[in-house]
């Protein structure tokens, strides 16, 4: 029961940004393109919950990578008002919420899908759930990177706040660099903090 009050006060959270964001985002056509994916990602998560319930960090990180998502798409990637500040204070060339994005685009997957793999035992050999993790990161960032793509060919200029490259010729790839960072430095970090929490699960 006090999970799924948990789980609760998360989804409840997690709507109130949404109805924040959506109220005269700066592009309407990005808003719904940053937060397709958080939309689908929580659809699927309350469809799966009556039969698959993941772990209370999984809970956590997956409400952290929607809200990145649901505050990026309000004020594009490339104008977050913070990271604004932050650019010109210490001079730098961009904004840097979009690099952030990836990095969470690695760093939050590596942990749902370790948690995938564990539960329904596909592998039992740590260097490859590692390395496995890493590659379906990587597969992820690079889905999300044509899926730019994609949008940039059939909507022209008016895709280009969606891919919010701001001038950078090498942006897909060092979006791709801070996934697969993000994937490293979870499995690194969290992967004890992790098997805990599957512990309490079970």
């Amino acid at each position: 029961m006090k999970n799924r009050t948990f789980h609760l006060l998360l989804l409840l959270n997690l709507l109130g940004v949404f109805i924040w964001s959506v109220i005269e985002p700066k592009d309407m056509f990005t808003w719904f393109l940053e937060t397709l994916p958080a939309i689908l990602g929580v659809g699927i998560v309350m469809i799966l919950y009556p039969k698959f319930k993941f772990s209370n960090l999984v809970y956590v990180l997956i409400w952290i990578h929607c809200i990145i998502l649901i505050v990026g798409a309000h004020y594009t990637y490339a104008e977050m008002p913070l990271f604004d500040w932050i650019q010109d204070y210490f001079e730098l060339s961009r904004n840097y919420y979009d690099r952030v994005g990836h990095f969470a685009q690695g760093f939050i997957p590596a942990m749902i899908v370790r948690e995938i793999l564990i539960r329904n035992e596909v592998i039992k050999n740590e260097k490859w759930l590692v390395l496995i993790v890493i590659f379906i990161c990587l597969g992820i960032s690079a889905a999300y990177e044509l899926t730019e793509f994609t949008a940039g060919h059939l909507k022209g200029e008016s895709a280009e706040v969606f891919l919010g490259t701001q001038g950078d010729g090498w942006d897909t790839h060092y979006d791709m660099l801070c996934a697969l960072c993000g994937a490293i430095i979870s499995l690194l970090s969290l992967s004890k903090l992790h098997d805990q929490s599957l512990k309490k699960l079970n």
